[in-house]
């Protein structure tokens, strides 16, 4: 049986992780939970579940699970990092949104948890000493990103060294097909409709940029040790192949299913083991055709610097990922416009002092003053042009 601690059980992921481990009862055990500030949900997941200690962010939510609730209960950063090195787990499943993700992430390895995770801003922004700690503490890293996990099962048919390259798929997302002009005036609720995924709205509107994509070559990166002239991305519209992996004899092997967070978490928790899931199964012969064309670098700028973020490596992917946490928030509170997501990426990055070998600690601190600085821009009402 496994012990796992939740880092984000209220969200889209954490909440279907809850599921799986309702189905296979015998194999999970919950340990700690943790929420934003969804005290209501987490009170209900406490009695469900029994774990032995929770984290509220919202400290003002604390009274709210005291009251109700007879676990142990922690809140702010403290608190989630107290849930992440419980001593009674052994994997932690990062759910979390954001470079909040980070710390935990990296304080859970140090402590000998494995990792199932979720939360993309933590190999994005800190790949480098992430991935270093991994190998120091002998620890697994599982990724629950549907693409990650497709790699992952792709790569059981061969040797990583013998890789010639690796396809990740998109959707597109809601605005394949527009034009330059038609996305200056796209809305928040225009944004927020994905065509195949169910997803939080942060990662919603970054599929809607394609930073998504982006932030998952760098992903990639770190998890396969690939150069990036090898990881590729495809427009595949209907997101039922979610990557592909070419060696070096021109075969091809590809992962295919239905779009279904389901599968990728239960496959991280299990692997290298498959358990039954209740997920619908896929059949091609009701899928009417499976279309693929090259991404818009120009008319996506954001996956572009995150490639070029990754080549140059260093604290710029930090920034890209802080300027585009910050600017997405903006967005989403209609105090900028779509396009100005990627413009204050760009400016953020072509203003930034490189540090080449960051500590983790330096990469924190490049997270909360790019924040601050995007913040000011935007709150500033600076006008923003390509």
């Amino acid at each position: 049986m496994k012990h796992l601690l939740i880092l984000g059980s209220t969200g889209s992921i954490g909440t279907q992780t809850l599921e799986i481990v309702k189905q296979h009862p015998d194999e999970f055990k919950i340990v700690g939970l943790t929420t934003n500030k969804n005290s209501d949900l987490l009170l209900k997941q406490i009695k469900e579940f029994k774990p032995k200690a929770v984290a509220v962010m919202d400290k003002s939510k604390v009274d709210d699970l005291l009251n109700f609730s007879s676990c142990q209960v922690y809140s702010g950063m403290d608190g989630l990092n107290k849930i992440a090195t419980l001593d009674e787990a052994d994997t932690v499943v990062n759910a979390l949104v954001g470079s909040v993700g980070i710390e935990p992430t990296y304080n859970a390895i140090k402590s000998k948890k494995n990792i199932a995770l979720a939360n993309k801003e933590t190999l994005v922004a800190a790949g480098s000493v992430i991935m270093e700690e991994v190998k120091k503490n002998k620890i697994s890293l599982m990724p629950i990103d549907s693409e990650h996990s497709a790699i992952l099962q792709c790569l059981n048919g061969g040797n990583i060294n013998e890789i010639n390259k690796i396809t990740i798929t998109c959707s597109g997302g809601p605005f394949k097909n527009y034009t330059k002009q038609q996305l200056e005036n796209v809305s928040v609720q225009d944004a927020l409709k994905h065509p195949t995924w169910n997803m939080g709205n942060k990662i919603t509107i970054d599929s809607a940029t394609l930073m998504n994509k982006g932030f998952e070559v760098i992903e990639a990166h770190w998890l396969y040790g690939i150069d990036y002239e090898k990881i590729k991305i495809v427009i595949h519209p209907q997101s039922i192949i979610h990557s592909l992996v070419e060696f070096q004899d021109k075969s091809v092997i590809a992962q295919l299913g239905l779009p279904d967070m389901k599968i990728p978490i239960q496959y991280a928790l299990t692997y290298p083991k498959r358990f039954q899931n209740l997920s619908k199964s896929l059949n091609l012969a009701e899928i009417k055709n499976l279309e693929f064309k090259e991404p818009n670098f120009e008319m996506f700028p954001c996956l572009k610097y995150a490639y070029e973020a990754g080549a140059i490596g260093g604290t710029l992917p930090a920034t890209i990922n802080a300027a585009n946490e910050a600017a997405v928030h903006a967005f989403l509170d209609n105090k900028i416009r779509f396009l100005d997501i990627a413009r204050l990426i760009r400016k953020m990055m072509n203003e930034h002092n490189l540090i080449k070998n960051p500590s983790l600690n330096e990469i924190l601190d490049v997270d909360k003053k790019i924040k601050e600085k995007t913040k000011e821009l935007i709150e500033d009402e600076i006008i923003l042009k390509n």
